[in-house]
């Protein structure tokens, strides 16, 4: 099995270097509005943010915001296929703006934003991220009224392109290949997400402690989920806010080809840096999904329940006739192409 994943130095305001309907699933996180971090970036994509921040207009500046990410949004109607799934991840922001303290709802502008383009909301996700600081309220201390709770959660919105799900050929070998185990699918089917942090392995992040705070990675482990929830063996995932290429490496680890869009060039650099890391990577993430399985069956037969089935690649028991078929895969190769890279896959090694 081989993929293919390209990375386009670019404005993802214009993706047509990717072709109509050719993407069947977007995982992305986009740089947040009125996050102070983005602000130079978004007024070198209009300048009249700019102007609306120093005039002390938070409202203009978050809508002024919203409407460049809008470009990108319609860019991904263009190239999803019908029934494709489109996952952003995002926070919040709250800032003071002249004086005033409040909180821009960036995942309800986003929201609103998808169902304008006809998308259809699927149940969305929060996902819990490390606090910035060991207080829990911003405000007045220890006297009420007047103190504020702090955001330790994102969102991760769910949008289907169109009111029909995609379409599969009958018993299609990369769809149920790509089946996931009945206790991942109750612990990634839910809609808040406690434990996302650390459990993958990603390959270094950049040294260059500017680069690292613009590139403001999610963990791996959610782009790598929602490809296994969301897309089957084969299918084109899209990244249009590249960063580090935390989406690619999840795509690689998963057997899934990719796209990326990227502003800067640097970050392509540290990528190639680690690119020989993905094999491993690859394999670590497939065997630690198998050893968490087996140490599901250890529990579930301690409390004295059985099992049906008995998975076809490993000598394991599972609970639904649908993960009979489950077939795990690791990255053997990669090679560089001229935008991109070519990816190698072979069945899971148990070793």
């Amino acid at each position: 099995m081989e993929t293919t994943h390209r990375v386009f130095v670019g404005d993802s305001r214009d993706l047509s270097a990717v072709d109509d309907e050719s993407v069947e699933l977007v995982v992305t996180s986009p740089p947040y509005p009125m996050i102070e971090m983005w602000d130079d970036l978004f007024t070198e994509l209009d300048p009249a943010i700019g102007d609306a921040l120093a005039a002390g207009d938070g409202y203009d500046a978050f809508e002024a915001m919203h409407a460049q990410l809008e470009r990108v949004w319609d860019e991904l109607e263009r190239v999803l296929v019908d029934g494709g799934i489109a996952c952003i991840n995002v926070g919040d922001a709250t800032r003071s703006v002249d004086g005033s303290f409040r909180v821009y709802p960036n995942h309800a502008r986003v929201l609103e934003s998808f169902e304008e383009r006809g998308f259809e909301p699927l149940p969305d996700v929060l996902w819990r991220k490390p606090a910035n600081s060991a207080a829990k309220f911003m405000g007045s201390g220890m006297i009420p009224p007047n103190a504020y709770v702090t955001l330790e959660h994102e969102y991760i919105l769910v949008f289907r392109k169109g009111a029909e799900s995609r379409g599969f050929e009958p018993r299609a070998d990369r769809r149920y290949e790509a089946a996931y185990f009945w206790e991942e699918r109750n612990r990634w089917f839910t809609d808040i997400w406690t434990d996302v942090t650390g459990e993958l392995q990603a390959i270094d992040e950049p040294a260059d402690d500017e680069l690292r705070e613009r590139s403001a990675a999610y963990p791996l482990e959610i782009p790598y989920r929602l490809i296994c929830m969301y897309s089957a063996y084969g299918d084109t995932v899209l990244d249009p806010f590249w960063g580090t290429g935390t989406t690619t490496l999840a795509a690689m680890s998963a057997g899934r080809h990719s796209v990326g869009s990227e502003l800067e060039d640097a970050f392509l650099e540290v990528f190639d840096d680690g690119v020989d890391e993905v094999p491993a990577l690859s394999r670590s993430i497939g065997q630690a999904r198998l050893e968490r399985h087996r140490e599901f069956v250890e529990s579930r037969r301690d409390e004295g329940k059985g099992f049906e089935y008995e998975a076809d690649y490993y000598e394991t028991p599972v609970i639904t006739k649908m993960e009979r078929g489950i077939r795990l895969r690791e990255v053997s190769a990669v090679d560089e192409i001229d935008d991109g890279y070519r990816v190698e896959h072979a069945p899971l090694t148990l070793e």
